[in-house]
């Protein structure tokens, strides 16, 4: 770990920023060997972290369940397990709101009454609907405020309680499956193979900085992809990279897609 490391990772002064507050957060545990943790950060913010401090032991990034898409990372000394990432005194806390099934508040209400009543994004991680209820997770600083304040969501009114991470009702992502053959496992092949669009379409995409890869912006349209990647493209979506297989007799590739609808 190099903080120095921060003006060669940070593409803006935002970037720079925020990565000189993580160092700072995470430092103070390690020095004093207590549990620290950062904020929730996106998986732009995360890779970028990762780059910065490597693989420490005792390091974990943590959103309240494995496959949580925002996460802080959570520096904990030697005396605790990563188990005690999911007890009572975690830094991550999951709240419930119920509602009446009938008024169907969405994502983007429940982040939109967040930051009304004056709650950072960066203490707001995964927030994951249902038909009856929403679970979402939040610092365990922010979480007493949002307890008192947070009563509606786009127009529905919610009750709130805090409820045992373990008990996280996390719906499974909706996704289209696709299967396909490539040519090469070029980043504007994989686009253009999952969103069905043509493969110039795909390059100006990525040309125009539109394209993430695993959270971090990519505008190389040979990038190759490895299996397991994640891509977002602004104003279409997201899409994973399965499976690669084997080749066909066309010598193309054999890919599984998922889009995320």
């Amino acid at each position: 770990m190099n903080r120095n490391n921060i003006d060669k990772i940070a593409q803006t002064s935002q970037d720079r920023l925020l990565l000189a507050k993580l160092w700072d957060k995470i430092q103070a545990g390690i020095q004093r060997s207590i549990p620290a943790h950062t904020c929730f950060l996106s998986p732009r913010e995360l890779e970028m972290a990762r780059y910065l401090f490597g693989e420490p032991e005792g390091l974990f990034s943590f959103g309240g369940y494995p496959e949580a898409e925002r996460k802080m990372l959570v520096y904990l000394p030697d005396y605790l397990e990563e188990s005690w990432l999911m007890t009572q005194d975690s830094p991550c806390v999951c709240l419930r709101a119920g509602f009446y099934q009938g008024d169907s508040p969405s994502h983007r209400d429940f982040l939109g009454a967040l930051m009304g009543v004056g709650i950072g994004r960066e203490t707001v991680g995964d927030i994951c609907v249902g038909e009856k209820n929403c679970d979402f997770f939040v610092t365990e600083e922010i979480a007493p405020y949002v307890l008192q304040n947070f009563t509606s969501a786009g127009r529905a009114h919610v009750h709130l309680e805090r409820i045992p991470l373990e008990s996280a009702n996390i719906p499974e992502p909706e996704v289209k499956e696709i299967r396909d053959t490539l040519a090469s496992l070029r980043l504007d092949s994989v686009v253009s193979a999952g969103f069905r669009i043509g493969r110039s379409l795909a390059a100006q995409y990525i040309g125009a900085g539109k394209v993430s890869v695993d959270g971090l912006p990519c505008e190389k349209s040979d990038k190759p992809v490895p299996q397991g990647a994640k891509i977002s493209v602004r104003g279409l979506g997201k899409i994973c990279l399965v499976t690669v297989g084997s080749r066909t007799k066309k010598d193309r590739i054999s890919v599984i897609i998922h889009r995320y609808v």
